[in-house]
């Protein structure tokens, strides 16, 4: 087993090219790069459409979504501004950054043969502004009050205050441009129906739970695809996936890989599998419905925060897989700060309990953790036992964990039917306003109840206005110092991401982007013997 801690630096981007120059089978008649996922995709009332950009808002779709449609933007292979894609040009009219405009590479079209101008992005933003979707993405774009074709090739947008953060936005699927003609205005596309201009062009195979990208010939953008075909196979669980792996059924596997199958991977003995590792800005963390009777004072979340040992969990459930955080925004991304550690310190009984006592509060506290047993992994449910352990080890609490599938409790957690809940971040672009923005500001994705008004009107709107970003910090720093003082949410810990994979492909350590989205167009096979 080979393992290979991955740094992007010109070093890693020199071999990128060396390999890219051995021989590849990347014609027609290459077999396809088949990469391992247990992600399932499954039209419900919770995701009538998994790949439509009005519906769908995680990382599983969006996954597919990233490879089968096109933005105006996209993130780079390396670094954290985005580039262009869709677009010839993009920029800032006025100094304020209120409005954005946009001039379209000539010659565009869609998988289907039609053509792509102006008035399909056009459509495509007011399309998921219009429906509105309570678990989509409509969020990431509510900054814009007005888009425009102006002509074939050219799109204005308006926006409601200054956002710097705006052509991030529009890099991310939920931008994806939609062929007019092809998408109902104001519904979903059935099914898994997609036209797209991305760099492959879809097909789902819903009874063999199988995702086939094929190279899109029409394709005008700013990526190189390495390989003509690529196949995402969904498994039950990451034991299956893993078996597949070694006996060379599939490629490549990702989502999701248990601690304890890292440490199998990265042990001697298969010279034919290499495990790559590299940051991540993937967290995890704690929600308080701050209406609930119990979640709701300010006291009980605090002697959580002042309890929850996060190196423990990461060292017992995770096997160090993940760091400890102690703020929502994750170290590696411009200003972060470590609020929750700076306020409360190292975990211990003593200091929770003079919170609740001082605050009238009886204990055991009754509570109940709500987690998904079916989206983050198996391992979730050892995660929730060892926080459950930890509470009612100290004798301040009695609580009871309960697990539910995806497809019910993402909706059920905007009801506020939980009291405690865990929830995952993986973010839409590498900015700390993405770890801020999507909890605190109006319409938010979490459905909070919680309002911080300084975070809300001063922060986020402060923030925005500035194009230099290492000029935020100081705003950041202080949203951070807030969410610790507060406990609305609860950072539990950061992972870090990694990709098992044949020794024989080729372009792994490009396969993930800043916001751990698969970019298989970088896949290719070394067909050198």
């Amino acid at each position: 087993m080979h393992r290979k801690p991955l740094a992007l630096t010109t070093a890693a981007g020199l071999l990128a090219s060396l390999l890219s120059a051995c021989g590849q089978g990347t014609g027609s008649d290459a077999p396809a790069i088949v990469v391992g996922t247990t992600d399932v995709f499954a039209v419900s009332k919770a995701t009538p459409a998994p790949f439509d950009p009005a519906a769908a808002y995680d990382v599983s779709s969006w996954n597919v979504m990233r490879n089968a449609f096109q933005t105006l933007l996209r993130m780079p292979r390396s670094g954290t501004r985005p580039v262009r894609d869709a677009a010839e040009r993009c920029g800032f009219t006025d100094e304020r950054n209120e409005q954005y405009r946009c001039t379209l590479r000539e010659g565009l079209t869609f998988s289907n043969g039609h053509t792509l101008d102006a008035k399909d992005v056009e459509f495509s933003i007011d399309r998921v502004l219009r429906i509105r979707f309570a678990n989509g993405p409509a969020s990431l774009l509510g900054g814009i009050a007005k888009v425009e074709a102006t002509s074939d090739r050219e799109v204005v947008f308006n926006l409601r205050k200054p956002d710097a953060t705006f052509p991030y936005k529009i890099a991310t699927p939920a931008a994806s441009i939609l062929d007019q003609e092809s998408y109902p205005a104001n519904g979903f596309a059935k099914g898994f129906r997609t036209a797209g201009s991305g760099p492959y062009t879809l097909d789902y195979d819903s009874d063999a739970k199988k995702t086939v990208f094929t190279r899109n010939p029409d394709y005008r953008g700013g990526l190189k695809v390495r390989s003509e075909k690529v196949e995402l196979r969904s498994f039950r669980d990451s034991a299956a996936m893993e078996r597949a792996l070694r006996a060379g059924e599939i490629d490549l596997m990702n989502r999701t890989i248990s601690p304890q199958q890292i440490e199998r991977l990265e042990a001697p003995g298969d010279d034919r599998i290499d495990l790559v590792q590299q940051p991540g800005q993937e967290i995890r963390y704690l929600v308080f419905n701050t209406d609930d009777e119990t979640a709701g004072r300010l006291a009980v979340r605090r002697a959580m925060a002042q309890l929850i040992d996060r190196e423990s969990l990461v060292r017992d459930v995770y096997a160090r897989t993940a760091d400890p955080l102690y703020s929502l925004v994750p170290s590696g991304v411009p200003g972060h700060r470590n609020s929750f550690f700076n306020k409360y310190g190292e975990a211990g009984a003593d200091a929770a309990r003079r919170t609740l006592r001082k605050a009238g509060v009886s204990t055991p506290v009754d509570v109940e953790l709500a987690y998904t047993t079916d989206h983050y992994g198996a391992v979730t449910k050892k995660e929730f036992e060892k926080l459950q352990e930890q509470l009612n080890g100290s004798g301040l609490f009695d609580a009871e964990v309960r697990g539910r599938p995806w497809d019910t409790y993402r909706t059920d957690a905007l009801k506020g039917k939980y009291q405690v809940y865990g929830y995952g971040w993986f973010p839409d672009f590498p900015d700390a306003d993405n770890y801020i923005a999507p909890f605190f500001e109006r319409d938010n994705f979490l459905n909070s109840p919680y309002i911080s008004t300084e975070i809300r009107n001063k922060v986020i709107p402060q923030t925005r206005q500035k194009t230099d970003r290492v000029r935020t910090e100081r705003g950041f720093a202080r949203a951070q110092d807030i969410v610790a003082d507060e406990v609305p949410v609860l950072p539990l810990w950061q992972g870090k991401q990694f990709i098992a994979a044949r020794d024989d492909i080729t372009g792994v350590e490009w396969a993930l982007n800043s916001s751990s989205v698969l970019q298989l167009w970088e896949l290719g096979r070394n067909t050198d013997t």
